[in-house]
């Protein structure tokens, strides 16, 4: 199995690609920022057991990994890269049946009525058809998780290599924040929630 890497803007999280669905095309991104957080999927199990991993993250068709700072990808790229590639070559299964992604919106859509609703609306299919593909290209993912009508605040939370990332702060303000604002005027401003 050939597995082709990218590096991504955060200098610590790697993007491996195997050629082959992991989650599946339309499956959300799962984040495994932990050892303790990763028991769903024997895949992050396994890559957690390589010395250096700090975090997995599952895209529909990557994974990235993201390493301690101080630990070389020298070091850990080859394990990783051969990991990878044994465990979808035996054909075992990424999750565990049953596991799905935690990532539901803070609120959802029942919570805002009339006007309001139509304004998430739009800001969940620009995240969704806009946002989303670009950063999953950079080995990451974010998603909705409220909007504050009264104040115009629009929170998102930021996965994969886009958690920690020294860029997501520009990103979020130069790209999300000004896509948001000229498409819906409400949006007045973005923030990161954990």
């Amino acid at each position: 199995m050939f597995i082709q890497t990218e590096d991504t803007p955060n200098p610590q999280s790697m993007k491996f690609l195997p050629g082959e669905p992991v989650l599946g095309t339309d499956a959300v991104g799962m984040d495994f920022p932990n050892e303790a957080s990763a028991k769903a999927s024997p895949l992050a199990v396994t890559l957690f057991e390589i010395d250096g991993v700090a975090g997995v993250f599952l895209g529909a068709d990557f994974v990235t990994v993201t390493k301690y700072e101080g630990t070389e990808w020298r070091h850990v790229k080859p394990a990783v890269l051969g990991a990878i590639a044994d465990f979808l070559t035996a054909g075992l299964p990424v999750l565990d049946e049953g596991a799905a992604p935690d990532r539901k919106p803070a609120t959802s859509l029942d919570d805002y009525e009339a006007e309001d609703r139509e304004i998430v609306e739009q800001i969940i299919d620009l995240i969704n058809t806009r946002v989303r593909p670009a950063v999953a290209a950079d080995g990451g993912d974010i998603a909705f998780q409220h909007y504050e009508p009264r104040t115009g605040v629009v929170f998102l939370s930021l996965h994969g290599s886009c958690s920690g990332c020294p860029s997501s702060t520009m990103t979020l303000k130069s790209g999300v924040e000004n896509l948001l604002k000229h498409y819906v005027p409400e949006v007045v401003k973005v923030e990161a929630v954990a």
